[in-house]
């Protein structure tokens, strides 16, 4: 006898209106499992299967291919995980217009050159053949844009310390008016749009990324017509300004991921005015560790991220590395932890992570969520070993305020 809110095969297949050819495949390539299979081998999906077979369809939609696709979704039906999913893909969905319309005028512009000129402008047909190969970057984005949505969200939702680690470092930047600022490594500019109201003017604050993409939607979140914000795309090896150019420079959680940490600090104190501060932020050997202990628990295989970054720049060796390069370096600690009730959150968070998890989880994602479930029925706790380098050039004064001596906590 069906379960009522379950769905025979056939009925999914007729209301989601695709084969039920389709939908054996999407089993059979482990895409989408159903939601119950009965002792006789019927199977049977719910309205979450509905939600994920969106995100597959969308995806497709976009050209993705189906082995792209399965690393790009979850299982999860929270609601507010799947409003954060509908948010990412309405970002895709803009992202590939902006893309179709680049395609569309640099098919015009060489039309015109061939039609006019009767030659043809082989920069643009470069350009042309690097629009159309944007399928990769795009992927990328969309899984860097979940990632990072996921670990604010676990992070918003469980940690002590109410004042909340962007708002935190926003108060240690000191902002007054006339600095000139520079982020590297930017995201999606979650460092400024909960503090826009409280950013004095005139000021000029330059938002940096490798990815376009990233910055595409820091712009979107910030707005493109807001005086006091410009975007730029560069990789931090080689800013391209001048020396002595900005007071400030912020590098939240990005040095560690850089290939020449020294390079980077090298350009940091570059363009660092005298007086200027390099506020840096990383975390120690025990962040987040109880998160690495589950999982390994869950199959020891699960490596959540082959490399640790703290070993390349964190709180123990942090000082040590940029001393070379900066006057002073103090390191202020941000106090909090994780108290994790609820199952979806964290198993986001670790889907999130940088490692092998997903070849392991996602084929077994029931027996998963039912384990971390366990884990968080009474509360499970989570060391956050995480704070920022604040390093001055010549000297921590500016405008009367002292950079980098503020170490209050709610």
């Amino acid at each position: 006898m069906k379960k009522p809110g379950y769905y025979s095969s056939g009925e999914f297949a007729r209301m989601a209106h695709i084969t039920l050819r389709t939908v054996r495949y999407y089993d059979q390539c482990n895409l989408l499992k159903p939601s119950l299979v009965t002792e006789s081998g019927a199977r049977f999906y719910t309205e979450q299967d509905f939600a994920k077979l969106q995100q597959i369809l969308l995806l497709k939609f976009l050209g993705f291919s189906l082995e792209d696709i399965r690393e790009m979704i979850t299982s999860d039906s929270d609601y507010q995980f799947m409003l954060n999913s509908l948010n990412l893909q309405l970002k895709l969905i803009q992202d590939r217009i902006e893309q179709l319309q680049l395609v569309e005028q640099s098919i015009q512009n060489t039309s015109q050159a061939i039609t006019e000129e009767h030659s043809i402008d082989w920069n643009q047909l470069l350009n042309l053949i690097h629009l159309t190969a944007m399928e990769k970057s795009l992927k990328n984005q969309y899984q860097n844009a979940s990632n990072i949505s996921a670990r604010i969200k676990l992070h918003r939702l469980y940690s002590t310390n109410p004042w909340g680690w962007f708002p935190w470092i926003f108060e240690h930047c000191l902002l007054h008016p006339g600095m000139e600022i520079l982020e590297i490594g930017c995201g999606n500019g979650a460092l400024w749009t909960g503090s826009l109201s409280k950013i004095p003017a005139p000021i000029h604050i330059t938002l940096s990324d490798i990815s376009e993409g990233m910055l595409r939607d820091a712009r979107r979140t910030i707005g493109p017509d807001d005086p006091r914000f410009s975007f730029q795309a560069f990789d931090c090896h080689h800013i391209p300004y001048e020396e002595k150019h900005f007071d400030l420079v912020i590098a939240n959680h990005v040095l560690f991921y850089c290939d020449s940490i020294q390079q980077v600090c090298q350009e940091l104190a570059r363009v660092l005015k005298p007086g200027g501060c390099l506020l840096c932020s990383t975390y120690g050997r025990m962040h987040m560790q109880e998160i690495s202990q589950l999982v390994q628990e869950f199959d020891g295989r699960i490596v959540l991220s082959a490399n640790k970054l703290y070993e390349r720049f964190g709180r123990e060796n942090g000082s040590q590395i940029l001393s070379p390069y900066f006057s002073s370096v103090t390191w202020l600690a941000y106090e909090d932890s994780l108290l994790v009730t609820e199952p979806e959150p964290l198993i986001s968070y670790i889907l999130s992570c940088h490692g092998n998890q997903r070849q392991y989880i996602l084929d077994s994602y029931s027996e998963f969520r039912s384990f971390v479930k366990k884990k968080t029925a009474r509360g499970f706790s989570v060391t956050k070993d995480a704070g920022i380098f604040l390093c001055a050039t010549h000297s921590l004064t500016t405008n009367g305020k002292t950079l980098g001596m503020r170490q209050d906590h709610p």
